[in-house]
């Protein structure tokens, strides 16, 4: 009796870290972190403020992953009722009502303070404070417009863009040229990469009355032609670590065919306006970052 107790209080406890997990979304958290620490990483003369920058990179990922992990956390209690509209969202742990509402708040506050705590007391108060700043962008003014206006994705864009200052900040303790070209790839890449998602979730999305593409009438050419434009605008910027001496010539051309690419996959979502080139366009924005990011930190190295 005493065994099969145990187990099933073993099974709830394994289900109850499952939930906590979903709730700060590991694999987008991770992803979002990952350009922080490499942004860390690219500061010149890193090894001139921390003796082990790659101990302090682990720590940064730790706050790092706590504040995401909050700010996903505030996006799923905030949306729970929209997200048990959506059959991709409709498992999550508030949603499915298998957590509270006020556990779910209770996480977000808790992990977010922490995170917070963490970047402040390893790095500075600027990064600490652009992390505050980011969780707060994020779960208090991108989630609720995103039912508003399109222009949800614009404001996002900041947030999902301020992990490389973050980084940058926790580095050099200052918000210079190099952080603020960082801000400026990833700020340009979410545009392709968020409305190629919102082309193939569009249906769950409407649905929930979500309104996250640049055009009422849904996934058009229009959309196709934005993401366009800003794969086009990414191409000089990620120039732009080269020419002040921050990479080199490598990072350079690996960059620029990397840029090329996703560019063609959105001409080819353009021609062909579909949900399979959009998913082309998904992948392969997925594939760009991190290519992009480590090509730079390669080259430094």
């Amino acid at each position: 009796m005493k065994d099969g107790a145990q187990m099933a209080n073993n099974g709830k406890q394994s289900n109850k870290l499952k939930d906590y997990l979903q709730l700060i979304k590991p694999s987008l958290s991770m992803m979002v972190v990952f350009s922080s620490v490499i942004c860390f990483l690219l500061v010149p003369g890193i090894e001139k403020h921390y003796s082990n920058p790659w101990l302090q990179a682990i720590w940064l990922f730790i706050g790092g992953m706590l504040v995401t992990g909050s700010a996903n956390a505030i996006n799923q209690v905030v949306e729970h009722k929209t997200d048990a509209m959506m059959r991709r969202t409709a498992s999550r742990p508030v949603a499915s009502g298998r957590m509270s509402v006020t556990e779910g708040w209770a996480f977000a506050i808790i992990t977010g303070a922490v995170g917070v705590f963490i970047l402040a007391y390893f790095f500075n108060m600027l990064s600490a404070g652009l992390a505050a700043f980011s969780l707060f962008l994020y779960a208090f003014v991108y989630t609720p417009l995103k039912q508003v206006n399109a222009i949800a994705v614009l404001v996002g864009a900041f947030p999902g863009a301020l992990p490389c200052l973050i980084g940058w900040a926790a580095g050099a303790n200052a918000l210079t040229e190099g952080g603020w070209i960082l801000f400026g790839i990833q700020f340009l890449w979410q545009f392709p990469h968020f409305w190629a998602i919102a082309w193939v979730a569009h249906n769950d999305y409407s649905n929930a009355g979500f309104k996250l593409l640049p055009s009422d009438k849904g996934p058009t050419k229009w959309t196709a032609l934005q993401t366009i434009i800003y794969s086009l605008l990414l191409i000089p910027v990620c120039v732009l670590p080269y020419l002040i001496g921050l990479t080199g010539l490598t990072s350079l051309v690996i960059v620029t065919l990397t840029n090329l690419f996703l560019l063609i996959q959105c001409i080819r979502l353009y021609k062909e306006s579909n949900p399979k080139a959009a998913r082309r366009v998904m992948f392969s924005s997925y594939l760009h970052l991190p290519v992009v990011l480590l090509a730079f930190l390669s080259d430094k190295m």
